[in-house]
């Protein structure tokens, strides 16, 4: 654990040198610097506020440990939460101040805005992975135990379920109501100042697809961690252990020196997709060739293999992602639009359910291939090996919001179109890295599930059980069941918060006639609270959901039922997400698609229908579907504990 601490400091002073070199970037005129601050203050305001919603939660769960357990595990729960909230908070701190200086580089031209933009993306990236690795290392020598890392995941678990969920209802119920009434009512292009919802929009995206989605894969990235360094201790000994640090160094190691790979490359560059596609392929490469060298080394060479399966699917899964959310699938599906959104909807609806067939077989081929390999062990160390390049991949998909939101500055301070053209061409990439990525978070969230669940699975003695043994397939029963149910109460989340949203615009527009002509500017300020409010009050119940079913199913059906739950809720939540997720980033590019100009372009009866299919698919993709990465993980490692408390009494 020391490397993790030495590579820790070097790594937070590249971060500390990535984020003084955006600073010094000019954030432009009056106005471009003032919309920034806007949506600096509003994303602040939002985290800090749902801060104070579960850290009293977390501290009252941390006093219980101490009580019944000691005072270790309430250190290490503590420690989760903070280090997790702390990335997700200096990470969104940076990108929310790189979003204007990338409008402003765009007026130089394309390699200056997509250097900007892929830097902030890289602080988010880099703070997830380093503070991981950090509080992993203070937690062992804090506990000098390796499973009570688990607390420290449990409370990383927490701040990623309420990051989540609240993040992605705030920006949806944003996004949704401005979709609503600015586009489909008032007629208004994408990002007019003109819109009061328009803000909101804005700092929706940071608190959703940057504080939210660092949340989700701080808590993968931790739990795949814990779960090989786990079962490498007792199947392997100290070489298991030594093993997974190593590997999450190497991993490290080539995410910062890809990510200056890129920076270099990108400002002579003028295919944004390509250069970040060839960063992120360098680095796994990289990670595979020191894996190789030090498999080698120690005479293990399956560690490599397993590690490559890992690297290897991560990748592939992200460039399936890529094809269902892009491309002659996405014009394909925007032709749809032609007849009308109900044929909108039911042909992305089918291209969801359709891209649950390659990215479950590859999942399936990496498990089988480790589990022959190194058994339980591989399993976790292949979750190992797919997020160990975590620092460049989530930089890549960091940037997509920060692109977004300096589009619509661009747009809502009137620069020449020129500059919103750049805008929009990183932007359009930044959607499809955001599908690859919320693939990729799903494909780690799998792995990392069944490796927690083969941590439960020895904590709990259940090396078998008999299939004829009831409360097995009643807890598998009520598990498939719970992603559905916890995606039906965000999905209606977001649809209670997006209409107060409607309402809100449509009175503004009503009693400020100005509006609609520029004379007058809208009530910004009052949108960004109606966002916060509905998202504050509506992610307590599925934040509880996760933590309480366990406990729940333990008591009526014992360590059996909680096994069957897991298994239940693994199997029918990848499924899901998956679905969701490209559905909704399929819908959104087709929507896009159109605007371009084809079948009608913008305004046309196609558009129209893409429009609505986009709606739909905001909580899907943005809320609903990235939720239930964190719902399986929360529900595995809240067992894991729970099997800990059992045995400690």
């Amino acid at each position: 654990m020391a490397y993790f601490l030495y590579l820790g400091i070097f790594s937070l002073i590249f971060i500390i040198f990535l984020a003084f070199r955006i600073l010094e970037q000019s954030s432009g005129n009056e106005k471009t610097t003032q919309l920034s601050e806007i949506i600096q203050k509003g994303a602040k305001s939002f985290l800090f506020q749902e801060y104070k919603v579960f850290f009293p939660v977390i501290f009252i769960l941390a006093v219980f440990f101490w009580i019944i357990i000691g005072y270790k595990t309430s250190v290490a729960l503590l420690i989760g939460a903070t280090f997790s909230v702390l990335a997700g908070y200096f990470g969104m701190s940076i990108a929310t101040r790189a979003n204007a200086r990338t409008t402003w580089a765009a007026t130089k031209g394309l390699g200056e805005a997509l250097k900007i933009s892929f830097s902030g993306g890289a602080v988010m990236g880099l703070t997830v992975v380093t503070l991981g690795i950090l509080g992993l290392a203070i937690t062992y020598y804090v506990t000098k135990s390796v499973e009570l890392i688990s607390y420290y995941s449990l409370g990383a678990s927490f701040v990623a379920l309420f990051a989540r969920v609240g993040g992605g209802i705030y920006t949806k119920a944003a996004d949704v109501g401005a979709d609503i009434v600015g586009k489909t009512e008032a007629n208004l292009p994408e990002d007019d100042p003109r819109n009061p919802a328009v803000i909101a929009d804005n700092v929706g995206d940071n608190v959703g697809d940057v504080a939210g989605m660092g949340a989700d894969l701080y808590e993968s990235f931790v739990g795949s961690i814990f779960s090989a360094i786990v079962l490498g201790s007792i199947f392997f000994g100290e070489k298991g252990f030594k093993s997974v640090v190593f590997v999450v160094i190497f991993g490290l190691i080539s995410s910062i020196i890809g990510i200056i790979y890129t920076l270099g490359k990108a400002v002579r560059s003028n295919d944004p997709a390509k250069t970040l596609r060839i960063g992120t392929i360098f680095s796994g490469v990289l990670t595979l060739v020191l894996t190789l060298l030090y498999s080698l080394y120690v005479n293990w060479l399956n560690i490599f293999f397993v590690v490559f399966f890992g690297v290897f699917v991560g990748l592939l899964i992200g460039l399936i992602t890529e094809w269902y959310t892009s491309g002659k699938k996405v014009q394909k599906l925007a032709k749809t639009g032609m007849m009308g959104p109900a044929n909108v909807i039911i042909s992305g609806t089918a291209l969801g359910m359709e891209s649950t067939f390659a990215i479950t077989l590859l999942i399936t081929i990496a498990v089988i291939f480790a589990y022959k390999l190194l058994g339980l062990f591989g399993v976790a160390l292949a979750g190992v090996g797919m997020l160990s390049t975590l620092g460049i991949s989530l930089s890549v998909d960091a940037y997509g919001p920060i692109a977004d939101n300096a589009g619509g500055i661009a747009q809502m301070a009137g620069l020449e179109p020129k500059v919103r053209e750049i805008t929009d061409s990183l932007d359009a990439v930044g959607n499809t890295t955001a599908a690859m990525g919320k693939g990729f978070a799903i494909g780690s969230a799998a792995l990392t599930a069944l490796a927690l669940f083969a941590n439960f699975s020895n904590l709990s003695n259940i090396t078998s059980v008999e299939l004829s043994n009831p409360y097995l397939f009643l807890g598998a029963l009520i598990g498939g069941m719970l992603p559905f149910f916890f995606s039906a109460l965000t999905m209606h989340a977001v649809g209670d918060a997006a209409d107060d949203m409607v309402r809100e615009i449509r009175r503004q527009i009503k009693e400020i006639p100005g509006i609609l002509t520029g004379k007058q500017s809208p009530d910004y300020q009052k949108c960004i609270q109606i966002a916060t409010k509905g998202a504050l009050k509506r992610m307590i119940l599925p934040a509880i959901l996760a933590v309480l079913s366990p406990v729940l199913i333990y008591v009526s059906f014992g360590a059996v039922g909680v096994g069957g739950l897991l298994i239940g809720a693994t199997v029918s939540g990848v499924m899901l997400a998956i679905f969701m997720a490209n559905s909704g980033g399929a819908w959104d590019n087709a929507k896009k698609f159109v605007e371009e100009g084809n079948f009608g372009g913008k305004g046309s009866f196609t558009h129209k229908a893409t429009v609505v299919g986009d709606t739909v698919g905001d909580p899907y993709k943005d809320t609903s579907g990235p939720s239930i990465n964190i719902l399986i993980k929360l529900m595995a490692i809240t067992s894991i504990v729970l099997m800990t408390i059992v045995r400690g009494l």
